[in-house]
């Protein structure tokens, strides 16, 4: 036992002495392309190329405010609508995928469409689509060095029928192997990799593609994938081989070169194999829980179950889902579910297997226990995870059928199992730990893993029905000078919802309130300090005022035609060509969210206010007068001039309304005309 135990401490010095000299600095993205130039929204990230079309974003933020809006590729000097969506997440490659959401230094795989290589891009944008705004930007450099698969020889044929194809390495952590044959019959033989000339006893064991430490079994002709455990990459070994421990005998092997550059291994890679897939029995499906909270999405595979949670959970929060106690009713005891959670401390997403022995907190042998801590195994397999606007999305696979008779059940393929689902809080363990009475199951659920559900409606369309109503409508009737700076719109409590309109993410805040109703009295000259941005070669953060009949504005952007139907009242002139111009521009101000969008947390605009702060550029603001005109019609819009949906209303009246309160020098000014006016113009 201590010359087995010192053989392995041997092997596992020798493998740190590499990592210390090992070619890239942990951790490794791929090469790195550049920063995330931003101009709006707190776009941010660091990008980096994996492969030929592959791309890792590291650290996203985006505010996800605005509407339309995607990552966007092409191949003109700079982001323009010539260009195409890259789909995210990447289950949508080959269909367009929703508008990005919130997202806040997340760690983010793009794959480019299909036919489309990182050299044939120029840029990678951050873009709205609807309004052909550029909100980031990075650009890739021509002569980038791509990280790329490296092919190398099969492995050599020294016993027990051992050969393949050419193995390739698909990235840092990841062998794929190609027709493997070996008859089984080797008493201790495993994956094995190490350091030096030739293998060797000082290896380490490497899992195979069922991720097992278990002997190797025998394989005819089948396609693997096989990762190296835990920090090691390629770049920290010499040799791959199958090696028999119990004879010290190498079957066959194939060494690794020095000069490698292949991609990080980031689960871009991921071939599907015939081992460890299989064919597919069903398409995906989907169930509610929990108030709609959660939504369970299920491929049933050849000996697996793959299954998407997606739930409105916080981060200290967890997610189970699993069978029943009992397969005829609902029953926490007994139950065998995986619990799913974002852990903070590791900074990963995790699915563990769980067994409910009674409804206690875990104390080491009974209670809701990871199998792990009780002495079973955790027989989860961890696929994928991100979080967006707020909902949770965690893809894991489980075995139909274990060998761990008391915790695990077995899932049936076929006929309906009771099902269980809860939603509660981690304990400091990183535990699950006791849910409150609601959140949980309560009526029996029963599934039929093999039948075809109808898809679910979208888990953020659900919880927007959820929502609290919009903020209340601001007025501003008693002044004649005007504050015309850029906000936030208030997520779903602003803009869209008071004026019934699409938004793209920012609108005009007039004396620091979202979209005033104005109210302007005919004949009357108004002044409009205006901080909307001066500078026309960056769109996100220009801005021209103008007051016009159109609801939604935008006037540069409109054809000739759409042109002919607006009206024009202020903030436009024409030059010598008769073609349009705007006349209002100034430095640019805004109210910029102090982390991220918080409008959901508030019923009131003067409190989500509070988690705003105003910046602004140096530089002078514009101004805008403005006099009424008398045959103006009762309702006009202040807009921006070259974006669609960032004003609202302005209610014109008579001077001798008695709903606007009038400043007292306008009073009499009205007063005096009227008693020197001749009898029959006089307005009283």
């Amino acid at each position: 036992m201590k010359v087995k135990l010192l053989r392995h401490l041997f092997g596992i010095f020798i493998l740190f002495s590499a990592v210390l000299c090992r070619k890239h600095s942990e951790p490794y993205y791929g090469t790195k392309i550049g920063r995330f130039e931003t101009f709006a929204h707190n776009v941010r990230g660091t990008v980096y190329a994996v492969d030929y079309r592959t791309l890792f974003i590291h650290r996203f933020s985006y505010d996800g405010t605005a509407e339309d809006t995607y990552f966007w590729v092409g191949n003109t000097l700079r982001p323009s609508p010539q260009g195409n969506i890259v789909s995210y997440p990447d289950e949508y490659d080959g269909e367009e995928s929703p508008p990005l959401g919130e997202f806040s230094n997340s760690d983010l795989i793009l794959r480019l469409p299909v036919g489309i290589r990182i050299k044939d891009i120029k840029w990678l944008s951050v873009w709205c689509r609807r309004f052909t705004i550029n909100f980031g930007e990075v650009f890739i450099p021509q002569d980038l060095d791509i990280p790329k698969v490296r092919i190398l020889p099969e492995f050599k044929r020294f016993a027990h029928g051992l050969r393949s194809d050419n193995i390739s390495i698909l990235d840092a952590k990841t062998f794929y192997i190609p027709n493997l044959h070996y008859d089984g019959a080797g008493p201790a033989a495993y994956f094995w990799v190490g350091n030096g000339s030739e293998p060797h006893r000082m290896g380490i064991k490497v899992p195979n593609e069922l991720k097992s430490l278990e002997p190797l079994r025998a394989y005819q002709g089948e396609d693997i994938e096989i990762q190296l455990p835990g920090s090691l990459t390629v770049y920290d070994i010499d040799w791959f081989c199958i090696w028999c421990i119990q004879y010290t005998q190498n079957f066959g092997h194939v060494m690794i070169p020095k000069d490698l550059d292949v991609p990080p291994a980031l689960n871009q890679t991921k071939i599907s194999t015939v081992p460890t897939l299989g064919p597919t029995r069903s398409t995906s499906n989907c169930r509610q829980f929990l108030d709609k909270r959660l939504q369970v999405r299920w491929t049933l595979l050849e000996d697996k179950i793959k299954v998407t949670l997606d739930a409105r959970i916080e981060d200290d929060q967890y997610v189970a889902f699993g069978l029943s106690g009992d397969q005829h009713h609902s029953k926490m005891i007994g139950g065998d579910v995986t619990v799913v959670f974002y852990d903070t401390h590791d900074e990963m997403f995790k699915a563990v297997d769980y067994y409910m022995s009674t409804t206690a907190q875990c104390d080491g042998k009974t209670g809701v226990c990871p199998d792990e801590v009780i002495g079973g195994r955790n027989d989860v397999v961890f696929i994928s995870g991100e979080k967006s606007d707020g909902v949770t999305s965690i893809t894991y696979t489980k075995p139909l059928q274990t060998n761990e008779a008391v915790n695990d059940r077995a899932i049936p393929s076929r006929g309906n199992v009771s099902v269980i689902a809860a939603i509660g809080r981690l304990n400091s363990k990183g535990e699950a730990n006791a849910h409150d009475p609601n959140d949980k199951t309560m009526e029996d659920v029963k599934i039929d893993f093999s039948q075809v559900y109808e898809a679910c409606p979208s888990i953020y369309d659900i919880l927007d029905e959820n929502k609290t109503k919009p903020f209340d409508m601001n007025k501003i009737s008693d002044r004649s000078t005007f504050y015309a700076k850029i906000g936030p719109t208030g997520g779903k409590k602003g803009y869209s919802a008071i004026t019934g309109l699409p938004s793209w993410g920012i609108s005009w805040y007039i004396d620091g309130l979202l979209i005033p109703e104005l109210t302007l009295v005919r004949g009357k000259t108004y002044t409009f300090i205006v901080e909307g941005g001066d500078d026309s070669t960056n769109k996100a953060r220009y801005h021209p005022f103008y007051i016009t009949s159109s609801p939604e504005g935008g006037y540069g952007q409109k054809l000739p035609s759409q042109q002919r139907k607006e009206k024009l009242y202020a903030g436009v002139d024409f030059d010598q060509q008769g073609h349009p111009y705007p006349t209002a521009t100034g430095r640019y101000c805004e109210y910029a969210h102090i982390t991220v969008d918080r409008a959901e947390e508030f019923d009131k605009f003067e409190d989500y206010k509070q988690t705003l702060r105003l910046t602004c550029e140096e530089g002078e603001p514009g101004m805008l007068n403005f006099t009424v005109p008398i045959e103006a019609p009762d309702t006009l819009y202040y807009q921006c001039y070259v974006h669609f949906n960032m004003g609202w209303k302005i209610n014109v009246v008579d001077a001798s309304s008695t709903s606007v309160h009038l400043p007292y020098n306008y009073l009499i000014l009205i007063t005096l005309s009227a008693l020197t006016a001749p009898y029959n113009s006089r307005i009283f």
